[in-house]
């Protein structure tokens, strides 16, 4: 068996990772919930390699006074009663003080109310919809990666910038999962289009049913629609799935196809391959190849070294969820003051392998949300991350507003 499917099969069970910083004090103990199987299955075991990275940086560390951790990952299968049976057990049974992951949206409202109910803090890692830090949000959780409001808000400027000077209105069309990520992902972006004084026509909005396998019905009728752009909100082996299909169909020759949040996940570029149409405008919560800093390239090979394969965009959000409990509860010196610990999340500041140079990831005290840089780019040939042959490049990138961006009434 090679390493990597020895590795893959390891974390398909219960999964403990100690950090043996500060030995003398009793383990922060953390609960993550993840889909280590189906069509998400990739995230989670990208994620598991990433916690284990996470742990790695923090013990290189010493002698800073970070706690030790303990990690236990659970398989939620992408199921929203199972991932609420995993989190209650966590919290009822394992006895966790942080619950942590989660994939899927509809998901993480599940797991979200429950660690309401107990008074747990839920440090979400992957999953984006706005719904958490907006309606939905509670004083025990929190954000670490990019959500789809701050990727549509750089995609409304990235449309603005490339399309707004036209003398008419840009025909646009949205195609998206019929669930709530797609949902607000189209909601924001027009919001954040009109707020921004573009004018568009919508000549359609589509929404297939997540996990579909014939998109041949919705392409043929996009080819049908004058269209100036299609803005995608599929992710994951969706989107892979439309991408094959649609170029099959001669849908790229007929309109610009662009997708702010998930479509140039690493994940994408390398499942399709030389199926991967150049010029597409895309981008992620993390690329390989973006920002070129030494401290992306060490977390990108350290991720190889350990995997055998490069990291999808929820690795990074993984290794910053960890990374954030240990700095809060580092800053708070313990457990004991959940207060003290709410608010040391609340102004956190991380320094993290997405971020640029010049910049840091920090928290957006009002929304719970991780306020982040967005870098969009066009698909271009690049091998050097094999078994891809295109990453992004041609970069727009797209610095985040002072705190979390309101969309007018």
């Amino acid at each position: 068996m090679s390493r990597v499917a020895a590795y893959a099969l390891a974390i398909l069970a219960t999964l403990s990772f100690w950090s043996p910083i500060s030995a003398q004090s009793d383990p922060v103990k953390v609960g993550c919930l993840y889909p280590l199987t189906g069509p998400g299955g990739l995230y989670g075991r990208d994620s598991a390699v990433a916690i284990k990275l996470a742990q790695n940086h923090l013990n290189s560390l010493q002698p800073a006074e970070f706690p030790q951790i303990e990690v236990i990952i659970e398989d939620t299968r992408s199921k929203s009663l199972r991932s609420v049976q995993i989190a209650r057990n966590f919290i009822e049974v394992e006895n966790v003080d942080f619950l942590c992951g989660v994939v899927s949206s509809n998901i993480a409202r599940a797991v979200s109310n429950l660690a309401a109910e107990y008074e747990t803090f839920f440090i979400g890692t992957d999953h984006a919809s706005p719904t958490l830090v907006t309606e939905a949000l509670h004083p025990y959780y929190f954000r670490v990666s990019n959500g789809t409001r701050l990727s549509m808000l750089a995609g409304a400027q990235f449309i603005k910038e490339n399309y707004g000077q036209s003398p008419n209105p840009i025909k646009i069309a949205f195609i998206g999962p019929d669930y709530e990520y797609g949902y607000q992902a189209w909601h924001d972006l027009k919001g954040f289009l009109d707020a921004h004084g573009v004018a568009a026509n919508i000549q359609g909005e589509y929404w297939p049913k997540l996990f579909e396998t014939d998109y041949t019905p919705y392409i043929q009728q996009l080819l049908k629609d004058e269209l100036d752009i299609l803005v995608s909100g599929h992710w994951g082996l969706d989107l892979v799935t439309f991408v094959k299909q649609a170029k099959q169909l001669g849908l790229f020759e007929h309109t610009q196809f662009i997708n702010f949040d998930a479509g140039g996940n690493y994940e994408i570029l390398a499942e399709l391959g030389n199926d991967m149409p150049l010029g597409l405008v895309l981008s992620a919560r993390h690329h390989v190849n973006w920002p070129p800093t030494r401290q992306n390239k060490a977390f990108v090979d350290r991720f190889y070294e350990e995997a055998g394969r490069y990291p999808s965009y929820a690795a990074q959000g993984a290794y910053a969820g960890i990374l954030a409990i240990a700095e809060a509860v580092r800053q708070t010196g313990g457990l004991d003051d959940k207060e003290k610990l709410r608010l040391a999340f609340e102004n956190l500041s991380l320094s993290l392998p997405e971020d640029p140079e010049d910049f840091r990831s920090h928290m957006d005290p009002k929304s719970h949300q991780m306020l982040q840089v967005q870098a969009i780019g066009r698909t271009v040939f690049d091998n050097r991350f094999p078994p891809a042959t295109v990453q992004l490049g041609e970069w727009s990138v797209y610095y985040p507003p002072a705190e979390w961006p309101q969309l007018p009434d």
